[in-house]
């Protein structure tokens, strides 16, 4: 099993531990030497420097995906209007939901004690798309014209029934705060592809007052180092904070700073021997590289006209989540392992007929996009994209059907996502739901096995990467989760 040592005091220091933590301090010497030379450029860096900073023995085999882009839709979409259609439903519109399918199921207190659950079908109406005939509802034509590369899960459960325990589960694993992200564990794991560049990068679009919040501890490194945490890019004059130079304060004055910095804290890791120290150390010297490397990452204006063509006029204004999938792209070919992109704003409990297919207008047309220009540039086949929401949507209306305010429930026990690329099967639909998209009828897929499978994607085997933390070894999927082997594809199947 993989593991690491916890950080060590100054009350270890004549201790077992302290005497084997300070042995090592001449590989941070080196570490610390090679961290102050200057920074390579990306063609430089070779396969082995981009592995050395990941743990010994992974990938455990050889990887379909070398990256993952995660386009989450936090909120929670509704299924029932997106990905999954049931014409038993629009038959039944209006009676109420049978309790032999409801099977005892909790409901959030929101509709527990609303007296008629009456079936809503969608108002949305579904069509067949690509070779395989995959069912999408009207307000996806963009998702529509790539769905011969995609992979529809239409079985995914989770355990939360709540927004924020949900969100944490399925970013974390567990549903409480505290534990590392998906990302921090790809980082921990694989280490850094570009040393000026964060391994894990993180950008949030749309959302507005009232919406669900979105908390930075959902792209943290939980108990592990700090270096593996995701790092926020925003819109505006400062993609990351504090990476500018202080008024008055130019590069030398700057690069001076961070040598003396380094020295001291250098000395200060000679005396307790915390690795924490260290990864300071490499995270100001990475924000020093950033400088240069951030700028020209977000500066999207050299892209070709037929790129913004290809995302639509939104790619052109910061923040939104077209501009933000461009600017995935742009990370990915950089080296980046990871990126998280969220989209706020999918919480329909009311006005549902109205804010879906405005939320499907901001994100449909990017989300396409970018699998589209990772296939053209040929990334697609080892960049793994995954689109999902942390639940799905009940099929009884909250509120009255009588106007149309209504919207729908939080709903734990079904949902939908799709998966791109990086090894998965294409243009395929996987699991399926009952009559009424209330139970998994075959397929169920936990969260924990989404996580198990994206693992395996990028060559880990979720079982193996663990971190010792407070006497035990932790790991992404917790105790549970199991790769999902027909989502896979073939040797065959990738090559073409």
């Amino acid at each position: 099993m993989i593991s690491a040592v916890e950080p060590r005091t100054t009350a270890d220091h004549f201790s077992r531990r302290y005497f084997l933590g300070r042995a090592s301090l001449g590989l941070g010497a080196a570490a610390l030497a090679s961290l102050l030379q200057p920074a390579r450029s990306h063609a430089e860096v070779t396969a082995a420097d981009a592995m050395s900073s990941g743990q010994p023995g992974v990938p455990h085999f050889r990887p379909k995906a070398r990256r993952v882009i995660f386009l989450h839709q936090s909120g929670a979409p509704s299924q029932l209007d997106l990905f999954d259609p049931k014409p038993v439903v629009r038959q039944r519109h209006g009676e109420e939901l049978p309790e032999s399918v409801r099977g005892g199921q909790r409901l959030t207190t929101m509709t527990s004690e609303q007296s008629s659950k009456p079936l809503t079908a969608s108002p949305f109406a579904f069509a067949r798309h690509g070779a395989a005939g995959i069912e999408l509802s009207e307000l996806l034509p963009y998702t529509a014209g790539v769905v011969d590369d995609l992979c529809v899960v239409r079985s995914m459960t989770t355990d939360a029934i709540n927004h924020d325990p949900a969100i944490t589960l399925l970013q974390t694993g567990f549903q409480q705060p505290g534990r590392p992200s998906m990302g921090a564990w790809s980082s921990y794991g694989l280490g850094s592809a570009n040393e000026n560049l964060p391994t894990y990068v993180v950008s949030i679009s749309g959302g507005a007052a009232g919406d669900q919040p979105l908390f930075n501890r959902l792209w943290s490194a939980g108990f592990l180092p700090s270096k593996h945490q995701g790092v926020r890019l925003r819109s505006g004059r400062d993609p990351v904070l504090f990476l500018s130079n202080p008024p008055g304060v130019d590069g030398a004055a700057r690069r001076a700073m961070l040598d003396g910095l380094a020295a001291l804290n250098q000395l200060q890791f000679q005396q307790a021997g915390d690795p924490e120290i260290q990864t300071r150390i490499a995270q100001f010297e990475l924000a020093h590289r950033m400088q240069s490397s951030v700028p020209e990452l977000v500066d999207l204006s050299q892209e070709p006209e037929h790129v913004f063509k290809l995302y639509g006029a939104d790619a052109r204004k910061p923040g939104t989540f077209a501009a933000n999938c461009l600017q995935a792209r742009r990370l990915v070919e950089r080296g980046v392992r990871f990126v998280q992109l969220y989209h706020r704003g999918w919480d329909h409990h009311t006005r549902i007929n109205g804010r879906l297919p405005a939320k499907c207008l901001e994100t449909d047309q990017g989300a396409a996009a970018l699998v589209r220009d990772l296939k053209q540039r040929g990334l697609l086949k080892d960049t793994l994209v995954v689109w999902a929401g942390e639940f799905g949507r009940t099929v009884f209306c909250q509120g009255s059907l009588s106007g149309t305010d209504w919207g729908r429930d939080h709903h734990p026990g079904c949902f939908s996502i799709w998966l791109a690329g990086g090894g998965v099967r294409a243009g395929m639909t996987y699991g399926r739901t009952d009559d009424f998209s209330y139970n998994v009828a075959a397929g169920a897929m936990h969260i924990h096995d989404l996580q198990a499978t994206i693992l395996h994607c990028l060559g880990i085997d979720h079982k193996q990467l663990t971190y010792r933390h407070q006497g035990r070894d932790h790991r992404l999927t917790d105790v549970a989760g199991q790769v999902i082997q027909p989502l896979l594809a073939s040797a065959r199947e990738k090559k073409g």
